[in-house]
């Protein structure tokens, strides 16, 4: 999700790791690390959209389908990440762009911090080795500001995901405030977060929004959010922000 003011990124906090940004384009990461990596992010975050943008020349479904879609399979790794979540989560490639970029800058970047959390458009990629604390942006529900994730560290790295229909410019058949994902693989949290958003159009829905969460194999997580209500399954820890 990109969210126009991007007020939303001061709810990642990490005092101990080095803030910066990297833009190219469209993309607009958020990284924080043990050391100033932005030089060699840009340089990723070139590498994988040229990646994409000469696939999707060759492949103009792949960039304009709501639904899953078969990709050759000389396709980059990237898009074949993307077509594989997007199958499981039964949205078009698409939907699972923010994470897939934010996870392939940040397993590169891995090989030069131990701790890296990157964030794409409201998706989050981290490996990180202390608790935190990530706080929920839903737009003008009552929940934001007031409620927060509590991360513990993983052996690997892992995602949380963000989809709305109320806030920002992505595409979203859906109204729902928020559905957060957390997933080992970024590209299904996205793509899932999508998915789940897609049937949330009043509050009555959430029910049935988790219904589908439970059907996407590979989530650990999920938070759906519309106005003042909210349902949740799988392992996450609400605290207040």
């Amino acid at each position: 999700m990109v969210y126009e003011q991007r007020t939303y990124r001061n709810l990642v906090k990490a005092d101990n790791l080095i803030k910066f940004e990297v833009i190219d384009q469209e993309t607009d990461l958020l990284i924080l690390a043990e050391k100033d990596l932005q030089e060699k992010a840009l340089e990723l975050v070139k590498q994988y959209r040229q990646e994409l943008e000469t696939f999707m020349k060759k492949d103009q479904i792949f960039g304009k389908t709501f639904s899953p879609h078969k990709v050759d399979k000389k396709a980059p790794a990237i898009a074949k990440r993307m077509a594989e979540a997007a199958r499981q989560a039964k949205v078009g490639p698409m939907a699972a762009v923010a994470g897939a970029m934010a996870e392939a800058v940040g397993k590169d970047l891995l090989h030069f911090t131990d701790q890296i959390i990157i964030e794409n458009g409201g998706d989050i990629f981290l490996k990180i080795t202390g608790i935190k604390k990530v706080g929920i942006f839903a737009g003008n529900s009552p929940f934001t500001g007031k409620i927060a994730l509590e991360i513990e560290p993983r052996l690997k790295p892992f995602a949380i995901c963000t989809s709305s229909g109320t806030v920002g410019h992505s595409f979203s058949f859906g109204k729902a405030d928020a559905v957060v994902v957390i997933a080992e693989n970024a590209c299904l949290a996205d793509a899932a977060a999508t998915a789940i958003a897609n049937v949330v159009v009043e509050a009555t829905d959430i029910n049935r929004a988790l219904a589908i969460a439970k059907k996407i194999k590979g989530l650990d997580g999920v938070l759906v959010i519309k106005g003042d209500q909210m349902g949740a399954l799988g392992k996450l820890k609400l605290v207040p922000a």
